[in-house]
Order: structure tokens, then C-alpha cells, then sequence
């Protein structure tokens, strides 16, 4: 991917169930359009087997996902963020690290799949709602010219779509 594109990374605590869907979603519906990543505060090491499941299902690659830090974002070299959204309360009330580019910060809370008990039915279907939670919220962002907005504009709409139905 070219630097050149808007570099995007997808926050939450663990980055192992929605960070990791938003950033499955992003990145195939986005190709050509932003470099995404994930990232957590407190990463699990691990997607969720869930995530993972709910992955395969789709027919979406995840060996290139992994759950890390975010201090990854910090350091020199780092991949420019131009955009940090958040997708779990925790993550929107932690203190984020600066990371390189200023990005422009926003918040899609929704609840965790990975709270889940039960079947792996149960699991499966909780993990199916967060992904049409924040499948929706993608393609209502990249419907516009987000690339070409003014940095506050661009917050507000990531605000606006983080109200959207489902959202915390």
C-alpha cells in the first residue's frame, strides 16, 4: 500500500475480536482507498477464535491479522495514522499515546463479543452482529470523500456514524 494513502488504525484494550473485525472489514471494503491497522492497549496476543471463525466464514485471509500493541504506532519508522478510531468504551477512556501524523480520532463503541458465554453458536452470533455493526459504519464512511475533509469535519462525522444504531 502506498504511504501516500490515509493510514487508518482501529483501537480497542485487548485487539483480539472487534479492533481485529474492524480492521478485516476496512481493509477489504477500503483497498485502495487507506492503509488500516489494529492495535490494543493491553493486546490479548491472540484474535478471538470467534473472530477467527467469523473470518473464515466470510472467506477473508487472517493470517495477516495479529494482535499487538499500539506502542507499535509510537515509535519512529511507524506507519503514519491519519485516523484512530476507537470501537470499545475501554479504549475511548484510556489516554491514547501520541502516535506519528496526529491522526484524527474517533469513537464507534460497541459491545464485546468476546464477553460472550455459551455455545460456540451463542459466540458465532454475537461476533456476527459486531461485524453488521461495523460493516455499516464502514460503508457509511467510505460513501464519502472522508480523504478530502477538513480535520474537524472528519471528526464529527466519525462521531456521527460512532451514534449510529448499535453503538455504545
Amino acid at each position: 500500500m502506498p504511504d501516500s494513502l490515509p493510514g487508518v488504525l482501529v483501537l480497542c484494550t485487548g485487539n483480539s475480536a472487534r479492533s481485529i473485525l474492524g480492521e478485516a472489514i476496512l481493509a477489504a471494503r477500503g483497498e485502495g482507498r487507506v492503509r488500516v491497522y489494529s492495535a490494543g492497549s493491553k493486546p490479548k496476543g491472540v484474535p478471538h477464535p470467534g473472530a477467527l471463525r467469523l473470518l473464515a466464514r466470510r472467506g477473508i485471509d487472517s493470517a495477516p491479522l495479529s494482535s499487538k500493541s499500539w506502542n507499535m504506532f509510537t515509535a519512529p519508522g511507524a506507519p503514519r495514522i491519519d485516523m484512530a478510531i476507537t470501537v470499545c468504551d475501554n479504549a475511548a477512556q484510556e489516554s491514547c499515546p501520541v502516535f506519528i501524523g496526529a491522526p484524527v480520532k474517533g469513537h464507534w463503541g460497541l459491545p464485546d463479543p468476546a464477553d460472550t458465554a455459551g455455545s460456540d453458536a451463542e459466540v458465532d452470533a454475537a461476533f456476527e452482529a459486531t461485524w453488521q455493526a461495523l460493516e455499516l459504519r464502514v460503508r457509511t464512511l467510505l460513501a464519502v470523500r472522508f480523504e478530502d475533509m477538513p480535520p474537524r469535519k472528519l471528526a464529527d462525522f466519525l462521531s456521527e456514524i460512532g451514534r449510529m444504531d448499535g453503538a455504545a
